[in-house]
This record gives C-alpha cells, sequence and structure tokens, in this order.
C-alpha cells in the first residue's frame, strides 16, 4: 500500500507549489539557498511537510511542494526573517528577478 501524501488524512490542509528558476550559472547557489530554508521553516508552527525538488528535466528550477494547516500559519511563514531574507536576493538569483518566484495554493479535491 502507497505511503499517504499529508493530505489524505487533512483535507483541509493548504497546500503550496512553489517554483523558480536559477539565472545560468547561479544554479548552485540557488540551490544552496533554497536547501537553507528547509531547517528553520520546519521548526515554524503549523508546517506539515516543506519538501525542496529539482526538476528531472531541468536542474536550474527548483520547487517547494509545502502543507500548511492554515493560511495564516503561512503568511507567517512568509513573514520570518529567513524568508525576507531571501526574498531580498531573487533579483540575483531567478530568472524574471522576485516576479520569477510562482506560488500557487491548492486544496485538496479528492
Amino acid at each position: 500500500m502507497p505511503t499517504p501524501t499529508p493530505t489524505e488524512n487533512n483535507r483541509n490542509l493548504l497546500t503550496v507549489i512553489a517554483r523558480m528558476t536559477a539565472l545560468p550559472g547561479k544554479e548552485q547557489q540557488l540551490r544552496s539557498e533554497l536547501e537553507q530554508l528547509v531547517e528553520p521553516t520546519l521548526a515554524e508552527d503549523g508546517v506539515v511537510n516543506y519538501d525542496l525538488h529539482v526538476a528531472v528535466d531541468d536542474p536550474a528550477t527548483f520547487f517547494f511542494y509545502e502543507n500548511w494547516e492554515s493560511p495564516g500559519h503561512l503568511e507567517a511563514h512568509l513573514a520570518n526573517s529567513h524568508l525576507v531574507e531571501f526574498a531580498g536576493k531573487l533579483d540575483e538569483y531567478l530568472v524574471g528577478g522576485a516576479g520569477g518566484l510562482v506560488i500557487t495554493q491548492l486544496q485538496r479535491i479528492k
């Protein structure tokens, strides 16, 4: 039997997919910055999971797959110092600068 996803037992979780693509030559720097966000985020209230992924067909494109107990917990996360500091570096790392970070909020249906 497959391992259940975080939303299997709680369909009310807020799922977030964050997508970003590194500027040419900045792939490793961006990856390092993203990896440094994981540990402090996992210590936050309301986080269920915060999983960093890289696209199989494009090593410059990264995704966070996240689940939060509520929109308020996500808002608090986005205001935390480690996220605010990272957001200040987006122009030097991302294709499209800060506009290159695409955050999609999802609610599981079935």
